[in-house]
């Protein structure tokens, strides 16, 4: 019987199934970083427990971590407390840390795929939301709670629901212009924010298949702002190409014996799904969200819609993100002046992220008082990132250089929208003060149009920037 990569990972991990009904699923791989951590950490002590299986546990400084400075003592009081209870939980419980002197540290979604520590056929959980980023290489990839980071540590399992399948197909070639950024926001505008509640998202066609293994990191990073518990790509060639070498990726003889069982869990021809949803990557143009949350978006060409015309279920949501972002309906999306430009986070601070971005800056100069950030998501995409010469790109053009951490992604350290601002954003969520602010603005777009709006100064087409 043909089945599907979410039922022969689900079997795979099963360890038995619950009274409730649901499966008590084993976890392959534990990652953690600062700021869910520490009270699941504590939980382990007041109730006189060890980590189950401390080598499948690692654990990154990225949510609260200082990009400007990393000299420590940090100084943001809270930043350094978080710090210090994260060394000291993994010396303790003998968890590998990849802290700032590693060389190794960085954004958790981006250094698990890029030490290979992600793998096809795995199991894996994080106390973060974006979690689904590593369903990329053909994973089964939970975000959690900070009292499921405890039950993990402790137990190396979770109770979960098996969720139903939809598989979104994207056939066709992408325009020139157009990124997996889009593909995704794209995505979402179509089902909407809760359309893939109770499901796992299988991304296929053939555009996700000419993907990148980094666009493909991107889709799956936003399936979570979709609705859907998990999302994932089939592993192939690209894949494989991907995790060869890898710290963590098997070695030698053990790599091909691997490649031959990673192929044996991808989706089986002719395997059956509860849903099918097709998208034309012919038929997307670089999209900009007008709202509040990740479905409220337009492409870039498009105006910004009257809540007249939206369902009759939307129409209040509608009018209250327009209220918040002071934004007229009926006016082109394009020519939306902005204060702040961010490149970064675990949706697209990878170097093809940075590669893109630096392609527009090259030769221009950020607009006239536009702050302008650009935050590699590890240690190793910077090193990367300046081996090629971006980084004097992005100075050059007036972008701050910054060190890695999630940084104005979420505002939980010192990079903060101030007041009003209104900030183009390479990441990943645009809900009300995500950014630090209670009254900042958030304008979702990728790494190449955020660099176009910080240069211009306004939201812009980037594909009239393109040669």
């Amino acid at each position: 019987m043909a089945e599907t990569l979410l039922d022969k990972v689900w079997r795979a991990h099963t360890v038995r199934t619950l009274p409730s009904g649901q499966t008590q699923l084993f976890f392959g791989l534990h990652l953690i970083h600062e700021v869910t951590s520490p009270q699941a950490f504590q939980m382990l002590r007041e109730a006189g427990l060890r980590v189950r299986f401390p080598e499948r546990t690692f654990a990154t400084i990225d949510h609260i971590v200082p990009t400007a400075s990393q000299v420590r003592p940090f100084g943001d009081v809270l930043a350094e407390e978080m710090t210090v209870h994260l060394v000291r939980n993994c010396k303790e419980f003998g968890i590998p840390l990849f802290d700032l002197d590693s060389g190794r540290q960085g954004i958790v979604h981006v250094i698990g795929p890029e030490l290979g520590l992600t793998q096809p056929g795995m199991t894996i959980a994080c106390g973060d939301s974006h979690t689904s980023t590593h369903g990329a290489l053909g994973a089964l990839a939970f975000g959690i709670g900070t009292s499921q980071v405890r039950d993990v540590l402790a137990t190396q399992c979770l109770a979960l629901a098996k969720p139903k399948l939809r598989q979104i197909r994207i056939e066709g070639r992408l325009p020139r212009g157009v990124y997996a950024k889009d593909v995704i926001l794209a995505i979402i505008h179509r089902l909407g924010v809760k359309g893939g509640v109770g499901y796992a998202y299988e991304y296929a066609g053939s555009a996700i298949e000419a993907m990148s293994m980094e666009e493909r990191l991107t889709i799956c990073n936003m399936s979570i702002e979709g609705g859907a518990r998990v999302g994932y790509v089939n592993p192939d060639a690209t894949t494989f190409a991907y995790l060869k070498g890898r710290p963590f990726a098997p070695q030698g003889d053990a790599f091909d014996r691997a490649v031959t069982w990673w192929m044996s869990m991808a989706t089986d021809p002719g395997a059956a799904f509860d849903d099918v949803v097709r998208l034309d990557a012919g038929d997307i143009e670089p999209m900009v969200t007008w709202g509040i949350n990740p479905g409220q978006s337009v492409g870039v060409g498009e105006r910004i819609p009257n809540p007249v015309a939206a369902p009759e279920p939307d129409r209040a949501a509608w009018s209250e993100a327009l209220a918040f972002m002071s934004l007229e309906p009926g006016r082109p999306i394009m020519g939306t002046p902005i204060d702040v430009a961010f490149i970064g986070s675990c949706t697209n601070a990878r170097l093809s992220d940075l590669r893109a971005a630096a392609e527009v800056a090259h030769g221009r100069k950020v607009a006239k008082g536009i702050r302008a950030l650009v935050v590699p998501g590890s240690q190793t995409v910077a090193r990367a990132a300046e081996a090629e010469g971006l980084h004097e790109i992005f100075q050059e053009a007036g972008f701050e250089w910054r060190k890695a951490g999630c940084s104005l992604c979420l505002g939980m350290n010192e990079d903060k929208l101030t007041g009003r601002e209104i900030c183009a954003s390479s990441s990943n969520r645009n809900f009300k003060g995500r950014q630090g602010s209670p009254t900042g603005r958030t304008l979702l777009m990728s790494p190449a149009m955020v660099a176009a709006a910080a240069i211009a100064g306004k939201v812009t087409d980037v594909r009239e920037w393109l040669q």
